[in-house]
């Protein structure tokens, strides 16, 4: 076992060193589980092995950075969340004459296009611009497509329904033959780009920012530093959505936020304390 995990940090160093992904601070068992995923599929008997051949093999490569990534969203993912913003952050957001969102980990986009349609519905899409971003290029393509399985069409209503949807949910899409468009009205004022929360900076002065189930796949350190990441790009005041199974509580910045909504993971940062310097003048 000892020399598995030799050489499951090898590997990851590997891939730091070739392309600056940095896995390093992930959780070890996510990676370790996803890490044999990709051994098993390719036939490989050791972690050597695995990185040997993605150093030689670009699509290898590619396919390796694709399953160390986290895709796995649905549109309107924990409704009463959605319910939480409309109510609790919304109106904070509406005294703004302009807003500025961020998507991290956006996966493949249906969550981008969730708080699209609620922005819509509370008459703010106008004057918000939204970031979406993730590691992987890829699946960033699908998500600046829109295009999702007819078949899951269901659940995203049946989601939107309890989220407090305002409409009918077939009003946000056009079908055909097995698939589903978003229109082209929800990815206005929406830019998608290649973001790496471990190794990349910050997004300037966000009034909100959704990082959703994508911090417990981190171990402790890198969380503190993904976290310091979204409090230095919040405005004063700024919100901080995480998903359902993480939180600020042990973080070593949790006394710069308050608590909106312990429920479902909302924070606020608080306005920053006057250094002495400040109070001299």
């Amino acid at each position: 076992m000892e020399n598995e995990r030799l050489e499951m940090r090898l590997l990851l160093e590997a891939i730091y060193q070739k392309s600056g992904y940095d896995f390093r601070g992930y959780a070890s068992a996510h990676i370790k589980r996803r890490l044999e995923h990709v051994r098993n599929r390719a036939g490989l008997a050791t972690f050597c092995e695995v990185t040997h051949r993605l150093i030689w093999d670009a699509e290898f490569f590619d396919s390796v950075l694709s399953a160390l990534s986290i895709n796995v969203t649905e549109m309107f993912r924990d409704p009463g969340f959605y319910r939480a913003v409309r109510e609790q952050v919304l109106p904070v957001l509406k005294t703004y004459p302009f807003i500025k969102v961020w998507h991290a980990g956006c996966a493949a986009g249906q969550e981008v296009y969730s708080m699209a349609i609620v922005l819509a519905e509370e008459g703010m899409k106008d004057r918000a611009q939204i970031y979406a971003t993730d590691i992987n290029p890829p699946v960033l393509e699908i998500a600046r497509r829109g295009i999702y399985p007819l078949d899951a069409v269901r659940h995203y209503t049946a989601n939107y329904q309890k989220a407090g949807g305002a409409s009918s949910f077939s009003e946000y899409y056009t079908a055909d033959y097995d698939s589903v468009a978003v229109k082209t009205a929800l990815k206005q004022n929406v830019l998608f780009s290649p973001h790496n929360l471990v190794t990349d900076g910050i997004f300037g002065e966000m009034h909100v920012i959704f990082c959703r189930n994508v911090l417990i796949y981190f171990g402790d350190d890198l969380q503190n530093k993904v976290i310091k990441l979204f409090l230095d790009s919040l405005c004063n005041g700024g919100f901080l959505c995480l998903g359902t199974k993480e939180s600020l509580r042990f973080s070593e910045h949790a006394d710069a936020f308050e608590v909106v909504d312990a429920r479902e993971k909302i924070y606020r940062k608080r306005p920053a304390l006057p250094t002495p310097e400040a109070e001299a003048e």
